[in-house]
């Protein structure tokens, strides 16, 4: 396997439950991704974007190290002061 595009098609050829589960990580992946991103653009620290959140720091450390999956209602409380939403799709 030469990429991570081949490994992952492996994976969900031999274990369709591991294969839902690297799905289910590289989407968490992309929405913290694009948190931090945005963060940094905006010139935001980590204790900016918690104070503008009213939640402490290490929270948003601990979800953009990815330690902790954030509620329906933090991930909402953190996008809004980015400028961010988030959009469900079929």
């Amino acid at each position: 396997m030469k990429t991570w595009s081949d490994y992952k098609h492996y994976i969900q050829a031999v274990d369709a439950d591991a294969g839902q589960d690297l799905t289910e990580i590289e989407e968490q992946a992309a929405i913290i991704s694009t948190m931090i991103q945005q963060r940094h653009a905006l010139g935001l620290s980590q204790r900016d974007l918690a104070s503008l959140c009213g939640m402490p720091q290490s929270s948003v450390a601990r979800i953009e190290a990815s330690q902790t999956t954030p509620s329906l209602t933090t991930l909402l409380r953190l996008l809004k002061p980015l400028g961010l939403k988030l959009t469900i799709s079929k």
